[in-house]
């Protein structure tokens, strides 16, 4: 069990860190997996790609989840090891021959995800024609706001998506269809172009569906992507459900970012000032990956022992990680005390998406220390707090 403080400036000041700590609210993800389980009319799957830490899946799994979306036989195993009976879906749309055997015949995974028919044919061999499974046709979807378009990647389009349910159906094969708005979705209305679509593939088909998965893109909330919130992008979606009109189908979704980055927090300690550049342990090497790759401006909070900073200046600083390379710097710059300086920490919030999913070990850097907290991020008259 991780060690648990009721703040983080408890854990800063009780274990000084020079290395970073990343802190769990165990409240915070318990009541965002019981929200999304009790607001979305079908079955929440916990995108176990966004935050594989299994004390981060243990409190979902407390707050109510019990399925899984799975893109390896790896993260299959993660799932049934840590919650045995668990359900876990294959939703990646190519998978290896090995990946699909391994996960039909040692884990007996039913639920399959293809967006070709040559994936079809893969599943149907390495499965053995097993005629007790459930195939999704993922569809390509529009841009739709989001910080990530995962419909560059996989997809089919209408026309070919309502083939393939064709396919699937001729093969004995309960069909169900699919799509991803995209990661960090901040626009609600993309859910409902994406199921207006599914419509026209239904219709263009003629196969009866079994279930639709919405798939994930739920955001999280950013310095600079400030979002909807959940209750109105639920509203969206069972509005669209009434319009489909299909009551026997069952209905999925995939979240991962709207359930863990709100309860994350990563404290870095402060190495080396440069002027207005400041030398941290962590980077986009580590924990900070998404500041580059989904633009994303995580909330932050500096701390200090022993004193105060003034709160008469701030300053525009230059935030560079611990590595040896060019590149460990973050985009945007980072608005703090003017009088930080080496051996003070900063925090960021909101940080449990893609963070220690994606941290690497580069230059023999790696942060792994996790303990838990009682306090949340906190807002300051509704906006993030810029400093301490």
């Amino acid at each position: 069990m991780p060690r648990h403080f009721d703040t983080t400036y408890d854990v800063v000041k009780e274990l000084k860190p020079s290395y970073p700590v990343y802190c769990l609210r165990p409240d915070i993800l318990r009541d965002a997996a019981s929200r999304f389980v009790e607001m979305f009319p079908g079955k929440v799957l916990y995108a176990v790609k966004c935050n594989p830490h299994p004390e981060i899946m243990r409190y979902l799994h407390e707050g109510g989840v019990r399925h899984f979306d799975t893109a390896s036989p790896e993260e299959i195993a993660l799932v049934r090891r840590q919650f045995p009976g668990m359900d876990a879906y294959f939703m990646h749309p190519v998978k290896s021959r090995d990946a699909i055997r391994s996960a039909h015949r040692v884990f007996g995974i039913r639920h399959f995800v293809i967006d070709t028919e040559d994936e079809l044919h893969k599943i149907r061999a390495e499965t053995d024609e097993d005629p007790d499974l459930v195939i999704h046709v993922r569809l390509a979807t529009p841009p739709a706001g989001a910080a990530y378009n995962l419909s560059a990647k996989f997809g089919a389009r209408p026309m070919t998506a309502a083939e393939l349910l064709k396919k699937v159906d001729s093969y004995g094969y309960k069909a169900g269809l699919c799509f991803h708005v995209g990661s960090q979705c901040t626009s609600p209305n993309g859910y409902r172009i994406a199921i207006e679509l599914i419509r026209q593939v239904i219709d263009f088909s003629g196969v009866k569906i079994h279930s639709i998965d919405v798939g994930g893109g739920f955001p999280g909330q950013y310095m600079n992507q400030r979002a909807p919130g959940l209750d109105v992008f639920m509203d969206e979606i069972k509005d669209c459900i009434r319009w489909l009109g299909m009551p026997d189908i069952t209905f999925m979704c995939e979240p991962g970012r709207a359930l863990v980055s709100s309860g994350v927090s990563l404290v870095t300690q402060i190495q080396l000032r440069k002027e207005d550049q400041l030398f941290i342990n962590d980077g986009i090497y580590g924990s900070l990956s998404e500041a580059v790759t989904g633009n994303l401006r995580f909330p932050v909070r500096p701390m200090r022992i022993g004193g105060d900073f003034d709160p008469e200046e701030t300053l525009e600083f230059t935030i560079y990680g611990p590595t040896c390379d060019n590149m460990d710097v973050l985009p945007a710059t980072v608005n703090l005390p003017a009088d930080i300086r080496e051996g003070d920490w900063i925090e960021f919030g909101h940080i449990g998406a893609y963070s220690n999913a994606l941290a690497t070990h580069f230059n023999g850097f790696f942060p792994e220390l996790l303990v838990t907290v009682g306090e949340a991020f906190p807002f300051i008259d509704g906006e993030f707090p810029q400093v301490g």
